[in-house]
């Protein structure tokens, strides 16, 4: 399965940022109707289901040629990756410096696992938040999952 999804970032992915749109995940997985092929896009306007006929429609061909499940049958999905998504890339962290996210621990510090607060700083080992005028610091190796906050 790792082989399927390397494939398709080394040539499927270049096609789909050629069209514009950041690839945000590679997903092989199987599922209740048999293994399922998904590429979750973004862009900085969002996806629409116009976005993902596009993409779908760009690589349908080319996923046939490349045949990175090798002649194994799947179903292929093209979708956003949802407002509440973790942040994973640099360019998800950039999109959020300044909004309010929430940290998920693996494990607690004094009785907690979970800290919300304005995305301040991140590089590869620390992400920075600012919650309630003091700035809180997380070791990234720490961290389960960071996610946005949404507000409705």
């Amino acid at each position: 399965m790792a082989k399927v999804k390397q494939i398709c970032e080394e040539k499927i992915c270049p096609i789909i940022e050629e069209l514009g749109y950041e690839v945000v995940e590679v997903e092989y997985v199987k599922k209740s109707d048999g293994m399922n092929l998904t590429f979750y896009i973004d862009n900085d306007k969002g996806i629409e289901l116009a976005d993902c006929e596009k993409v779908s429609k760009a690589i349908d061909q080319i996923l046939e040629d490349v045949n990175p499940t090798e002649d194994q049958p799947y179903i292929l999905n093209v979708s956003s990756p949802g407002l509440d998504r973790p942040l994973k890339t640099e360019r998800d962290f950039q999109r959020h410096i300044g909004k309010e996210i929430e940290i998920i621990l693996f494990a607690k510090i004094n009785g907690k696992k979970d800290f919300k607060g304005q995305l301040v700083s991140f590089n590869d080992e620390v992400v920075t938040i600012l919650k309630n005028d003091e700035e809180l610091s997380f070791e990234r190796q720490k961290i389960a999952h960071i996610v946005p906050v949404i507000k409705f």
